[in-house]
Protein backbone atom coordinates (compact mmCIF):
# COMPACT_ATOMS: atom_id res chain seq x y z
CA UNK A 1 0.00 0.00 0.00
CA UNK A 2 1.31 3.40 -0.94
CA UNK A 3 2.13 5.61 2.02
CA UNK A 4 0.29 8.89 2.23
CA UNK A 5 2.59 11.90 2.23
CA UNK A 6 2.60 14.42 5.02
CA UNK A 7 1.30 17.09 2.62
CA UNK A 8 -1.89 15.11 1.94
CA UNK A 9 -2.36 14.24 5.60
CA UNK A 10 -1.82 17.81 6.76
CA UNK A 11 -4.10 19.13 4.02
CA UNK A 12 -6.86 16.67 4.94
CA UNK A 13 -6.64 17.34 8.68
CA UNK A 14 -6.49 21.12 8.23
CA UNK A 15 -9.34 21.17 5.71
CA UNK A 16 -11.56 18.95 7.88
CA UNK A 17 -10.83 21.06 10.95
CA UNK A 18 -11.71 24.34 9.24
CA UNK A 19 -14.70 22.83 7.46
CA UNK A 20 -16.04 21.52 10.76
CA UNK A 21 -15.45 24.87 12.42
CA UNK A 22 -17.02 26.72 9.50
CA UNK A 23 -20.00 24.35 9.43
CA UNK A 24 -20.52 24.85 13.15
CA UNK A 25 -20.57 28.62 12.71
CA UNK A 26 -23.05 28.40 9.83
CA UNK A 27 -25.33 25.99 11.73
CA UNK A 28 -25.42 28.26 14.75
CA UNK A 29 -25.99 31.27 12.49
CA UNK A 30 -28.84 29.69 10.57
CA UNK A 31 -30.51 27.75 13.39
CA UNK A 32 -29.92 29.69 16.59
CA UNK A 33 -29.21 33.25 15.49
CA UNK A 34 -32.88 34.20 15.18
CA UNK A 35 -33.81 33.14 18.70
CA UNK A 36 -30.54 34.43 20.12
CA UNK A 37 -30.93 37.87 18.61
CA UNK A 38 -34.58 38.08 19.65
CA UNK A 39 -33.61 37.18 23.20
CA UNK A 40 -30.76 39.69 23.14
CA UNK A 41 -33.00 42.42 21.70
CA UNK A 42 -35.74 41.73 24.27
CA UNK A 43 -33.30 41.72 27.18
CA UNK A 44 -31.61 44.92 26.05
CA UNK A 45 -34.87 46.82 25.51
CA UNK A 46 -36.33 45.53 28.79
CA UNK A 47 -33.26 46.60 30.76
CA UNK A 48 -33.31 50.10 29.24
CA UNK A 49 -37.03 50.42 29.79
CA UNK A 50 -36.77 49.29 33.40
CA UNK A 51 -33.92 51.73 34.02
CA UNK A 52 -35.98 54.57 32.53
CA UNK A 53 -38.96 53.57 34.68
CA UNK A 54 -36.88 53.63 37.86
CA UNK A 55 -35.42 57.01 36.99
CA UNK A 56 -38.80 58.52 36.12
CA UNK A 57 -40.38 57.10 39.26
CA UNK A 58 -37.64 58.24 41.61
CA UNK A 59 -36.95 61.71 40.16
CA UNK A 60 -39.08 64.75 39.55
CA UNK A 61 -38.21 65.34 35.90
CA UNK A 62 -39.57 68.28 34.03
CA UNK A 63 -41.22 67.83 30.66
CA UNK A 64 -38.00 68.74 28.92
CA UNK A 65 -35.93 66.29 31.03
CA UNK A 66 -38.44 63.53 30.43
CA UNK A 67 -38.32 64.22 26.73
CA UNK A 68 -34.53 64.11 26.86
CA UNK A 69 -34.51 60.71 28.62
CA UNK A 70 -37.19 59.39 26.27
CA UNK A 71 -35.16 60.38 23.21
CA UNK A 72 -32.07 58.79 24.77
CA UNK A 73 -33.97 55.53 25.21
CA UNK A 74 -35.25 55.62 21.64
CA UNK A 75 -31.74 56.28 20.25
CA UNK A 76 -30.19 53.42 22.24
CA UNK A 77 -32.90 50.81 21.58
CA UNK A 78 -34.11 52.10 18.20
CA UNK A 79 -37.64 51.68 19.57
CA UNK A 80 -40.44 54.29 20.10
CA UNK A 81 -41.67 54.97 23.64
CA UNK A 82 -44.53 56.75 25.41
CA UNK A 83 -46.21 56.89 28.85
CA UNK A 84 -49.91 56.04 29.00
CA UNK A 85 -52.70 55.25 31.45
CA UNK A 86 -54.82 52.09 31.57
CA UNK A 87 -56.99 53.41 28.75
CA UNK A 88 -54.06 54.15 26.46
CA UNK A 89 -54.07 57.92 26.67
CA UNK A 90 -50.62 59.52 26.51
CA UNK A 91 -49.66 61.36 29.67
CA UNK A 92 -46.48 63.03 28.47
CA UNK A 93 -45.46 65.44 25.82
CA UNK A 94 -44.74 64.04 22.38
CA UNK A 95 -40.95 63.58 22.29
CA UNK A 96 -40.90 64.90 18.73
CA UNK A 97 -42.49 68.31 18.64
CA UNK A 98 -42.13 71.99 17.78
CA UNK A 99 -43.03 74.65 20.35
CA UNK A 100 -44.57 77.46 18.32
CA UNK A 101 -45.36 80.95 19.67
CA UNK A 102 -48.18 82.74 17.84
CA UNK A 103 -48.61 86.50 17.34
CA UNK A 104 -51.03 86.52 20.30
CA UNK A 105 -48.25 85.23 22.56
CA UNK A 106 -49.79 81.79 22.95
CA UNK A 107 -47.36 78.82 22.92
CA UNK A 108 -48.63 75.76 21.07
CA UNK A 109 -47.15 72.26 20.80
CA UNK A 110 -46.94 70.82 17.29
CA UNK A 111 -46.83 67.01 17.84
CA UNK A 112 -44.68 65.36 15.18
CA UNK A 113 -44.58 61.62 16.03
CA UNK A 114 -47.24 60.74 13.46
CA UNK A 115 -46.06 63.38 10.99
CA UNK A 116 -42.44 62.23 10.86
CA UNK A 117 -43.61 58.68 10.20
CA UNK A 118 -44.80 59.74 6.76
CA UNK A 119 -42.73 62.85 6.05
CA UNK A 120 -39.59 62.48 8.19
CA UNK A 121 -37.15 62.90 5.33
CA UNK A 122 -38.90 65.92 3.84
CA UNK A 123 -39.23 67.48 7.27
CA UNK A 124 -35.50 67.15 7.84
CA UNK A 125 -34.96 68.93 4.50
CA UNK A 126 -36.79 72.01 5.82
CA UNK A 127 -34.00 72.41 8.37
CA UNK A 128 -36.25 73.97 11.00
CA UNK A 129 -34.38 76.00 13.62
CA UNK A 130 -35.25 78.10 16.60
CA UNK A 131 -36.56 81.54 15.49
CA UNK A 132 -37.87 80.33 12.12
CA UNK A 133 -41.38 81.38 11.12
CA UNK A 134 -43.65 78.45 10.32
CA UNK A 135 -47.17 78.04 9.05
CA UNK A 136 -48.89 74.90 10.36
CA UNK A 137 -52.09 73.37 9.00
CA UNK A 138 -53.74 70.57 11.01
CA UNK A 139 -56.18 69.71 13.74
CA UNK A 140 -56.07 70.26 17.47
CA UNK A 141 -56.25 67.62 20.20
CA UNK A 142 -59.78 67.28 21.51
CA UNK A 143 -58.67 67.04 25.14
CA UNK A 144 -55.71 69.39 25.03
CA UNK A 145 -56.36 72.29 22.67
CA UNK A 146 -52.76 73.54 22.89
CA UNK A 147 -51.56 70.43 21.02
CA UNK A 148 -51.76 70.50 17.25
CA UNK A 149 -51.42 67.45 14.99
CA UNK A 150 -50.08 68.90 11.72
CA UNK A 151 -51.02 67.87 8.19
CA UNK A 152 -48.85 70.46 6.42
CA UNK A 153 -45.87 72.42 7.71
CA UNK A 154 -44.58 75.34 5.63
CA UNK A 155 -41.38 77.34 5.93
CA UNK A 156 -40.88 80.26 3.61
CA UNK A 157 -42.06 78.91 0.27
CA UNK A 158 -41.45 75.25 1.04
CA UNK A 159 -44.00 72.94 2.62
CA UNK A 160 -44.24 69.30 3.72
CA UNK A 161 -47.37 67.14 4.06
CA UNK A 162 -50.94 66.96 2.65
CA UNK A 163 -53.95 69.10 3.56
CA UNK A 164 -56.90 67.62 5.48
CA UNK A 165 -60.33 67.88 3.99
CA UNK A 166 -62.10 68.89 7.22
CA UNK A 167 -61.48 70.14 10.74
CA UNK A 168 -58.25 71.76 9.54
CA UNK A 169 -56.98 74.87 11.25
CA UNK A 170 -54.16 77.18 10.23
CA UNK A 171 -51.80 78.96 12.55
CA UNK A 172 -48.52 80.83 12.22
CA UNK A 173 -45.74 81.60 14.66
CA UNK A 174 -42.08 81.53 15.52
CA UNK A 175 -40.24 78.43 16.66
CA UNK A 176 -39.29 78.55 20.33
CA UNK A 177 -37.83 75.00 20.42
CA UNK A 178 -37.69 71.98 18.14
CA UNK A 179 -37.22 68.25 18.92
CA UNK A 180 -36.86 66.04 15.85
CA UNK A 181 -35.72 62.43 15.53
CA UNK A 182 -31.98 61.94 14.89
CA UNK A 183 -30.06 59.26 13.02
CA UNK A 184 -32.97 58.01 10.97
CA UNK A 185 -35.19 57.43 14.01
CA UNK A 186 -38.20 58.59 12.00
CA UNK A 187 -38.02 55.39 10.01
CA UNK A 188 -38.00 53.09 13.02
CA UNK A 189 -41.69 52.65 13.71
CA UNK A 190 -43.03 55.84 15.26
CA UNK A 191 -46.34 55.13 13.59
CA UNK A 192 -46.13 51.57 14.81
CA UNK A 193 -46.33 52.85 18.35
CA UNK A 194 -49.78 54.36 17.79
CA UNK A 195 -51.00 51.26 15.99
CA UNK A 196 -49.91 49.21 18.99
CA UNK A 197 -51.69 51.56 21.39
CA UNK A 198 -54.90 51.09 19.45
CA UNK A 199 -54.39 47.32 19.41
CA UNK A 200 -53.53 46.77 23.10
CA UNK A 201 -55.59 49.43 24.90
CA UNK A 202 -57.68 49.36 26.86
CA UNK A 203 -55.73 46.54 28.51
CA UNK A 204 -57.20 43.14 29.26
CA UNK A 205 -57.95 42.43 32.87
CA UNK A 206 -55.22 39.74 33.10
CA UNK A 207 -52.57 42.07 31.71
CA UNK A 208 -53.75 44.92 33.86
CA UNK A 209 -53.65 42.71 36.94
CA UNK A 210 -50.05 41.65 36.22
CA UNK A 211 -48.97 45.26 35.69
CA UNK A 212 -50.68 46.44 38.85
CA UNK A 213 -48.79 43.72 40.71
CA UNK A 214 -45.56 45.36 39.58
CA UNK A 215 -44.68 42.87 36.83
CA UNK A 216 -43.03 43.94 33.59
CA UNK A 217 -44.58 42.50 30.43
CA UNK A 218 -42.80 41.31 27.29
CA UNK A 219 -45.39 40.36 24.68
CA UNK A 220 -45.10 39.20 21.08
CA UNK A 221 -47.37 41.09 18.71
CA UNK A 222 -48.03 40.50 15.03
CA UNK A 223 -49.22 43.62 13.31
CA UNK A 224 -52.54 42.71 11.65
CA UNK A 225 -52.07 44.92 8.61
CA UNK A 226 -48.59 43.74 7.56
CA UNK A 227 -48.14 40.53 9.53
CA UNK A 228 -44.81 41.76 10.90
CA UNK A 229 -43.52 40.49 14.24
CA UNK A 230 -42.95 42.96 17.04
CA UNK A 231 -42.14 42.97 20.73
CA UNK A 232 -44.36 45.01 23.08
CA UNK A 233 -42.79 46.07 26.38
CA UNK A 234 -44.79 47.50 29.29
CA UNK A 235 -43.37 48.57 32.61
CA UNK A 236 -45.63 49.92 35.43
CA UNK A 237 -44.63 53.00 37.43
CA UNK A 238 -46.31 54.88 40.25
CA UNK A 239 -46.25 58.64 39.76
CA UNK A 240 -48.19 61.27 41.71
CA UNK A 241 -50.30 58.60 43.39
CA UNK A 242 -51.50 56.94 40.18
CA UNK A 243 -50.33 53.97 38.09
CA UNK A 244 -48.80 54.85 34.74
CA UNK A 245 -47.30 52.57 32.13
CA UNK A 246 -44.19 52.88 29.99
CA UNK A 247 -45.12 51.49 26.61
CA UNK A 248 -42.58 50.60 23.91
CA UNK A 249 -42.67 48.63 20.68
CA UNK A 250 -39.60 46.92 19.24
CA UNK A 251 -39.75 45.50 15.75
CA UNK A 252 -38.49 41.93 15.37
CA UNK A 253 -39.31 41.77 11.69
CA UNK A 254 -35.92 43.20 10.71
CA UNK A 255 -34.21 40.32 12.45
CA UNK A 256 -36.41 37.73 10.73
CA UNK A 257 -36.00 39.39 7.33
CA UNK A 258 -32.26 39.68 7.84
CA UNK A 259 -32.00 36.06 8.95
CA UNK A 260 -33.94 34.86 5.91
CA UNK A 261 -31.69 36.90 3.65
CA UNK A 262 -28.69 35.49 5.48
CA UNK A 263 -29.83 31.96 4.76
CA UNK A 264 -29.65 32.66 1.03
CA UNK A 265 -26.49 34.68 1.46
CA UNK A 266 -24.79 31.90 3.43
CA UNK A 267 -25.57 29.45 0.65
CA UNK A 268 -23.31 31.46 -1.64
CA UNK A 269 -20.78 32.45 0.95
CA UNK A 270 -20.66 28.83 2.10
CA UNK A 271 -19.53 27.68 -1.35
CA UNK A 272 -16.96 30.47 -1.50
CA UNK A 273 -15.91 29.74 2.08
CA UNK A 274 -15.37 26.05 1.35
CA UNK A 275 -13.22 26.87 -1.68
CA UNK A 276 -11.26 29.39 0.36
CA UNK A 277 -10.79 26.85 3.15
CA UNK A 278 -9.51 24.26 0.68
CA UNK A 279 -7.08 26.76 -0.86
CA UNK A 280 -5.87 27.97 2.54
CA UNK A 281 -5.53 24.38 3.75
CA UNK A 282 -3.50 23.49 0.67
CA UNK A 283 -1.30 26.55 1.12
CA UNK A 284 -0.88 25.88 4.83
CA UNK A 285 -0.10 22.20 4.29
CA UNK A 286 2.50 23.04 1.66
CA UNK A 287 3.93 25.82 3.81
CA UNK A 288 4.44 23.43 6.72
CA UNK A 289 5.19 20.21 4.87
CA UNK A 290 7.56 21.61 2.25
CA UNK A 291 10.46 22.22 4.69
CA UNK A 292 9.70 18.90 6.41
CA UNK A 293 9.96 17.10 3.06
CA UNK A 294 13.26 18.86 2.38
CA UNK A 295 14.52 17.86 5.82
CA UNK A 296 13.46 14.28 5.10
CA UNK A 297 15.36 14.32 1.80
CA UNK A 298 18.40 15.67 3.63
CA UNK A 299 18.09 12.88 6.19
CA UNK A 300 17.77 10.24 3.43
CA UNK A 301 20.98 11.46 1.82
CA UNK A 302 22.71 11.47 5.19
CA UNK A 303 21.54 7.88 5.77
CA UNK A 304 23.41 6.91 2.59
CA UNK A 305 26.45 8.92 3.79
CA UNK A 306 25.92 11.60 1.16
CA UNK A 307 26.78 14.85 2.90
CA UNK A 308 27.86 16.89 -0.12
CA UNK A 309 24.39 17.91 -1.39
CA UNK A 310 22.87 18.91 1.97
CA UNK A 311 21.51 22.47 1.72
CA UNK A 312 19.90 24.52 4.52
CA UNK A 313 16.33 25.82 4.42
CA UNK A 314 16.22 29.59 4.24
CA UNK A 315 13.69 30.17 7.02
CA UNK A 316 14.09 32.18 10.20
CA UNK A 317 12.23 29.74 12.43
CA UNK A 318 12.70 26.41 14.20
CA UNK A 319 12.70 24.48 10.90
CA UNK A 320 15.39 26.76 9.48
CA UNK A 321 17.41 26.32 12.68
CA UNK A 322 16.96 22.55 12.42
CA UNK A 323 18.16 22.51 8.81
CA UNK A 324 21.21 24.63 9.75
CA UNK A 325 22.00 22.22 12.58
CA UNK A 326 21.62 19.29 10.18
CA UNK A 327 23.95 21.06 7.74
CA UNK A 328 26.56 21.55 10.47
CA UNK A 329 26.12 17.93 11.53
CA UNK A 330 26.47 16.81 7.90
CA UNK A 331 29.64 18.86 7.49
CA UNK A 332 31.08 17.44 10.70
CA UNK A 333 30.09 13.92 9.68
CA UNK A 334 31.58 14.48 6.23
CA UNK A 335 34.87 15.58 7.77
CA UNK A 336 34.76 12.68 10.23
CA UNK A 337 33.95 10.26 7.42
CA UNK A 338 36.84 11.57 5.31
CA UNK A 339 39.14 11.23 8.31
CA UNK A 340 37.81 7.73 8.89
CA UNK A 341 38.32 6.83 5.24
CA UNK A 342 41.85 8.18 5.33
CA UNK A 343 42.54 6.36 8.59
CA UNK A 344 41.02 3.19 7.14
CA UNK A 345 43.05 3.56 3.96
CA UNK A 346 46.19 4.15 6.01
CA UNK A 347 45.31 1.13 8.13
CA UNK A 348 44.91 -0.96 4.97
CA UNK A 349 48.22 0.31 3.68
CA UNK A 350 49.86 -0.41 7.02
CA UNK A 351 48.35 -3.89 7.02
CA UNK A 352 49.50 -4.48 3.46
CA UNK A 353 52.90 -3.13 4.36
CA UNK A 354 53.00 -5.33 7.44
CA UNK A 355 52.02 -8.36 5.39
CA UNK A 356 54.72 -7.53 2.87
CA UNK A 357 57.24 -7.04 5.66
CA UNK A 358 56.24 -10.35 7.25
CA UNK A 359 56.46 -12.04 3.86
CA UNK A 360 59.81 -10.35 3.22
CA UNK A 361 61.05 -11.45 6.64
CA UNK A 362 60.01 -15.04 5.97
CA UNK A 363 61.63 -14.94 2.57
CA UNK A 364 64.68 -13.26 4.06
CA UNK A 365 65.12 -15.95 6.69
CA UNK A 366 64.45 -18.66 4.13
CA UNK A 367 66.94 -17.18 1.69
CA UNK A 368 69.47 -16.35 4.41
CA UNK A 369 69.27 -19.87 5.82
CA UNK A 370 69.63 -21.27 2.31
CA UNK A 371 72.62 -19.03 1.56
CA UNK A 372 74.27 -19.91 4.85
CA UNK A 373 73.44 -23.60 4.67
CA UNK A 374 75.80 -24.35 1.77
CA UNK A 375 78.98 -22.71 3.10
CA UNK A 376 78.29 -24.07 6.58
CA UNK A 377 77.92 -27.57 5.15
CA UNK A 378 81.17 -27.17 3.24
CA UNK A 379 82.99 -25.82 6.29
CA UNK A 380 81.61 -28.65 8.41
CA UNK A 381 82.52 -31.39 5.92
CA UNK A 382 86.05 -30.08 5.34
CA UNK A 383 86.54 -29.59 9.08
CA UNK A 384 85.42 -33.19 9.66
CA UNK A 385 87.91 -34.27 6.98
CA UNK A 386 90.68 -32.51 8.82
CA UNK A 387 89.48 -34.13 12.02
CA UNK A 388 89.54 -37.57 10.42
CA UNK A 389 93.14 -37.04 9.40
CA UNK A 390 93.23 -36.55 5.65
CA UNK A 391 96.45 -36.95 3.75
CA UNK A 392 99.00 -34.17 4.30
CA UNK A 393 99.00 -33.16 0.66
CA UNK A 394 95.25 -32.18 0.95
CA UNK A 395 95.56 -30.52 4.32
CA UNK A 396 96.31 -27.04 2.94
CA UNK A 397 93.51 -27.30 0.37
CA UNK A 398 90.91 -28.09 3.08
CA UNK A 399 92.05 -25.13 5.12
CA UNK A 400 91.85 -22.79 2.11
CA UNK A 401 88.28 -23.97 1.37
CA UNK A 402 87.24 -23.43 4.97
CA UNK A 403 88.73 -19.91 4.95
CA UNK A 404 87.11 -19.10 1.57
CA UNK A 405 83.62 -20.23 2.71
CA UNK A 406 84.04 -18.35 5.98
CA UNK A 407 84.86 -15.20 4.02
CA UNK A 408 81.71 -15.68 1.90
CA UNK A 409 79.59 -16.07 5.04
CA UNK A 410 81.20 -12.97 6.50
CA UNK A 411 80.36 -11.00 3.32
CA UNK A 412 76.79 -12.34 3.36
CA UNK A 413 76.28 -11.42 6.99
CA UNK A 414 77.79 -7.98 6.37
CA UNK A 415 75.44 -7.41 3.41
CA UNK A 416 72.42 -8.51 5.47
CA UNK A 417 73.37 -6.12 8.27
CA UNK A 418 73.88 -3.25 5.84
CA UNK A 419 70.53 -3.98 4.14
CA UNK A 420 68.76 -4.07 7.49
CA UNK A 421 70.25 -0.69 8.42
CA UNK A 422 69.19 0.80 5.11
CA UNK A 423 65.62 -0.56 5.34
CA UNK A 424 65.18 0.64 8.91
CA UNK A 425 66.32 4.17 8.04
CA UNK A 426 69.13 3.98 10.56
CA UNK A 427 71.65 5.38 8.05
CA UNK A 428 72.38 9.10 8.11
CA UNK A 429 73.81 10.34 4.82
CA UNK A 430 76.91 12.48 4.79
CA UNK A 431 76.77 14.12 1.41
CA UNK A 432 79.64 15.68 -0.45
CA UNK A 433 80.36 16.79 -4.01
CA UNK A 434 82.56 14.60 -6.24
CA UNK A 435 83.02 13.40 -9.84
CA UNK A 436 81.42 10.04 -10.47
CA UNK A 437 83.91 9.17 -13.22
CA UNK A 438 86.84 9.44 -10.79
CA UNK A 439 85.08 7.08 -8.34
CA UNK A 440 84.46 4.53 -11.11
CA UNK A 441 88.08 4.75 -12.33
CA UNK A 442 89.30 3.89 -8.80
CA UNK A 443 86.83 0.99 -8.60
CA UNK A 444 87.93 -0.30 -12.01
CA UNK A 445 91.53 -0.38 -10.83
CA UNK A 446 90.53 -2.28 -7.69
CA UNK A 447 88.55 -4.80 -9.78
CA UNK A 448 91.36 -5.32 -12.30
CA UNK A 449 92.04 -8.86 -11.21
CA UNK A 450 88.36 -9.85 -11.30
CA UNK A 451 87.94 -8.34 -14.76
CA UNK A 452 91.13 -10.04 -15.97
CA UNK A 453 89.93 -13.43 -14.72
CA UNK A 454 86.65 -12.90 -16.59
CA UNK A 455 88.62 -11.55 -19.60
CA UNK A 456 86.54 -8.36 -19.85
CA UNK A 457 87.55 -4.71 -20.02
CA UNK A 458 85.92 -1.61 -18.50
CA UNK A 459 85.55 1.67 -20.41
CA UNK A 460 84.47 4.91 -18.73
CA UNK A 461 83.14 7.59 -21.11
CA UNK A 462 82.17 10.85 -19.39
CA UNK A 463 80.64 13.73 -21.36
CA UNK A 464 79.86 17.21 -20.00
CA UNK A 465 80.25 15.66 -16.58
CA UNK A 466 79.45 17.75 -13.54
CA UNK A 467 79.97 16.80 -9.87
CA UNK A 468 77.13 15.05 -8.07
CA UNK A 469 76.17 15.48 -4.41
CA UNK A 470 75.80 12.23 -2.51
CA UNK A 471 77.23 10.13 0.33
CA UNK A 472 80.55 9.01 -1.11
CA UNK A 473 80.89 5.71 0.76
CA UNK A 474 77.36 4.49 0.04
CA UNK A 475 77.50 5.65 -3.57
CA UNK A 476 80.79 3.80 -3.96
CA UNK A 477 78.93 0.71 -2.69
CA UNK A 478 76.31 1.24 -5.42
CA UNK A 479 78.87 1.60 -8.19
CA UNK A 480 80.90 -1.39 -6.96
CA UNK A 481 77.82 -3.65 -6.83
CA UNK A 482 76.79 -2.57 -10.34
CA UNK A 483 80.32 -3.14 -11.68
CA UNK A 484 80.62 -6.54 -9.98
CA UNK A 485 77.20 -7.52 -11.32
CA UNK A 486 78.19 -6.39 -14.85
CA UNK A 487 81.51 -8.30 -14.75
CA UNK A 488 79.90 -11.52 -13.44
CA UNK A 489 77.24 -11.57 -16.16
CA UNK A 490 79.45 -10.46 -19.09
CA UNK A 491 80.63 -12.73 -21.88
CA UNK A 492 84.33 -13.50 -22.17
CA UNK A 493 86.39 -11.01 -24.19
CA UNK A 494 83.64 -8.35 -23.99
CA UNK A 495 83.70 -4.69 -23.02
CA UNK A 496 81.72 -3.12 -20.18
CA UNK A 497 80.91 0.46 -21.23
CA UNK A 498 80.09 3.11 -18.64
CA UNK A 499 78.69 6.47 -19.80
CA UNK A 500 78.24 9.52 -17.63
CA UNK A 501 76.35 12.38 -19.27
CA UNK A 502 75.10 15.69 -17.85
CA UNK A 503 72.35 17.85 -19.25
CA UNK A 504 73.72 21.39 -18.88
CA UNK A 505 70.22 22.95 -18.91
CA UNK A 506 68.80 20.83 -16.08
CA UNK A 507 72.12 19.95 -14.39
CA UNK A 508 70.93 16.33 -14.24
CA UNK A 509 73.53 13.57 -14.59
CA UNK A 510 72.77 10.14 -16.06
CA UNK A 511 74.84 7.03 -15.35
CA UNK A 512 74.52 4.05 -17.73
CA UNK A 513 76.45 0.76 -17.53
CA UNK A 514 76.13 -1.76 -20.36
CA UNK A 515 77.47 -5.30 -20.49
CA UNK A 516 77.38 -7.89 -23.23
CA UNK A 517 75.78 -11.13 -22.14
CA UNK A 518 72.51 -12.90 -21.45
CA UNK A 519 69.37 -10.79 -21.27
CA UNK A 520 66.98 -10.78 -18.31
CA UNK A 521 63.51 -12.14 -19.07
CA UNK A 522 61.04 -9.26 -19.32
CA UNK A 523 58.80 -10.67 -16.61
CA UNK A 524 61.78 -10.70 -14.20
CA UNK A 525 63.06 -7.15 -14.75
CA UNK A 526 61.13 -5.81 -11.74
CA UNK A 527 62.16 -8.69 -9.52
CA UNK A 528 65.92 -8.39 -9.73
CA UNK A 529 65.87 -5.75 -6.96
CA UNK A 530 64.42 -8.28 -4.51
CA UNK A 531 66.66 -9.77 -1.85
CA UNK A 532 68.30 -13.10 -2.73
CA UNK A 533 66.68 -13.03 -6.15
CA UNK A 534 68.60 -14.65 -9.04
CA UNK A 535 67.49 -15.00 -12.61
CA UNK A 536 68.76 -18.63 -12.59
CA UNK A 537 65.91 -20.89 -11.61
CA UNK A 538 68.38 -23.35 -10.06
CA UNK A 539 69.70 -20.58 -7.79
CA UNK A 540 73.24 -21.71 -8.78
CA UNK A 541 76.10 -20.09 -6.86
CA UNK A 542 78.52 -20.43 -9.78
CA UNK A 543 78.03 -16.76 -10.67
CA UNK A 544 79.00 -15.80 -7.13
CA UNK A 545 77.48 -13.04 -4.99
CA UNK A 546 75.12 -13.09 -2.04
CA UNK A 547 71.95 -12.12 -3.91
CA UNK A 548 71.73 -8.88 -1.88
CA UNK A 549 73.79 -6.56 -4.09
CA UNK A 550 70.97 -5.06 -6.14
CA UNK A 551 68.66 -4.88 -3.08
CA UNK A 552 71.35 -2.79 -1.36
CA UNK A 553 71.69 -0.64 -4.52
CA UNK A 554 67.92 -0.02 -4.48
CA UNK A 555 67.85 1.02 -0.82
CA UNK A 556 70.80 3.42 -1.21
CA UNK A 557 69.36 5.09 -4.32
CA UNK A 558 65.91 5.40 -2.69
CA UNK A 559 67.56 6.97 0.33
CA UNK A 560 69.15 9.55 -2.00
CA UNK A 561 65.86 10.00 -3.93
CA UNK A 562 67.52 9.12 -7.21
CA UNK A 563 65.65 7.33 -10.00
CA UNK A 564 66.97 4.09 -11.44
CA UNK A 565 66.03 1.25 -13.74
CA UNK A 566 67.16 -1.72 -15.83
CA UNK A 567 66.45 -2.66 -19.41
CA UNK A 568 67.57 -5.19 -21.98
CA UNK A 569 69.71 -4.13 -24.90
CA UNK A 570 70.28 -6.05 -28.16
CA UNK A 571 73.57 -7.36 -26.76
CA UNK A 572 72.91 -7.57 -23.04
CA UNK A 573 71.62 -5.55 -20.08
CA UNK A 574 71.79 -1.84 -19.18
CA UNK A 575 71.44 -0.29 -15.71
CA UNK A 576 70.52 3.42 -15.55
CA UNK A 577 70.78 5.85 -12.63
CA UNK A 578 69.68 9.50 -12.79
CA UNK A 579 71.24 11.94 -10.31
CA UNK A 580 69.41 15.14 -9.29
CA UNK A 581 71.23 18.08 -7.79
Amino acid sequence: MRKRGITIKLFAVTALFFLAFYAMIMIFQLVFFDSFYQHYKTKEAAEHLHALADGYEENSWSAEELTKHTLSYMQETKSPLTIVDAEGYQLVQDPFHIMLQTEDGDVLEVALSLFVTDYGTDLDALNIKKGDTLEVNGESDLSVTSVIYPSVISKDEESVGEHLEENEITLQGKVKSVSLPQGGMSNRGLGLLYDALLEWFPLDEDLLKQLNNGESLQLNWVEPWTGKHNLVLMDPIEKDGEIQYLFSVTSLQETKDTNEALRVFYLYIGIAGILLILLLSLFYSRLVSSPLIKLNEMAKKMVHLDFSSVKPIKQKDELGSLSNNMLIMAQNLDVALDDLKQANEKLKQDMEKRKKMEKAQREFFEHASHELKTPLSIVKSFAEGLQDGISPDKHDHYIDVIIEESDKMQVLIGDMLDLAKLENGAIKLRKSSFLLSEMIEDLSDKMYCMAKDKQVSIEVMPRNEMPITADYEWMERVMRNLLVNAVRHSETDSVISIRIETDLDTARSVFMIDNKGSQIPEEQLDKIWNRFYRTESSRSRLTGGTGLGLAIVQQILDLHHYSYGVENTPEGVRFIVQFYQ
